[in-house]
């Protein structure tokens, strides 16, 4: 009767700690974007990187007038033909003949710090682009808030302020 009372009681403690914890949600903040490689060649390696250059710039201006993330979601949605099309289109020119497949779905990330933004181990909403069997070394950030687009060129300055804007809320928050 003892270890039956004992184990009651650890299982109605367990419960209780269970349902009070507050579930962590800073994670459902961020959207994120996983790029794999078709494979870790060296090539395959390298043209990951041409794909995500292309891919972000072509994506600047589809996430810069975003101000929530279910936003976010909602336009690279709409335009996931569009991404795949672009990352299509810098492998053809790149000589490389295998497709590409996006999708927005929620994924495990390891930690990432971005400048003084640490974000933590966890799940999160990504897009995903898997450049042929999507087998390879990966490259990711962040869509939303959209820290991928903070260190570019021309076409990142004229959204820069915006961005920041959107960093110092969060960090508010």
């Amino acid at each position: 009767m003892q270890k039956f009372l004992i184990a009651f009681v650890c299982i109605v403690a367990l419960g209780f700690i269970l349902f009070t914890q507050t579930p962590n949600t800073a994670n459902h903040e961020y959207l994120r974007i996983h790029i794999r490689a078709n494979s870790n060649s060296q090539i395959d390696q390298a043209v990951k990187y041409k794909v995500k250059d292309a891919v972000v710039n072509a994506m600047i201006p589809i996430v810069s007038t975003c101000n929530t993330k279910q936003q976010s979601i909602d336009l690279i949605t709409k335009n996931l033909g569009y991404i795949e099309s672009i990352a299509i289109q810098t492998l053809r020119q790149n000589g490389f003949s295998y497709n590409v497949s996006a999708e927005i779905v929620e994924e495990m990330f390891p930690a990432r710090t971005y400048g003084d933004l640490t974000l933590e181990s966890g799940f999160y909403d990504a897009l995903i682009l898997n450049l042929g069997s999507g087998k390879g070394d990966n490259w990711w950030c962040v869509v939303y808030p959209p820290l991928c687009f903070v260190n570019g060129g021309t076409e990142v300055s004229q959204f820069k302020s915006r961005i920041l804007e959107i960093i110092q809320h969060f960090k508010q928050n």
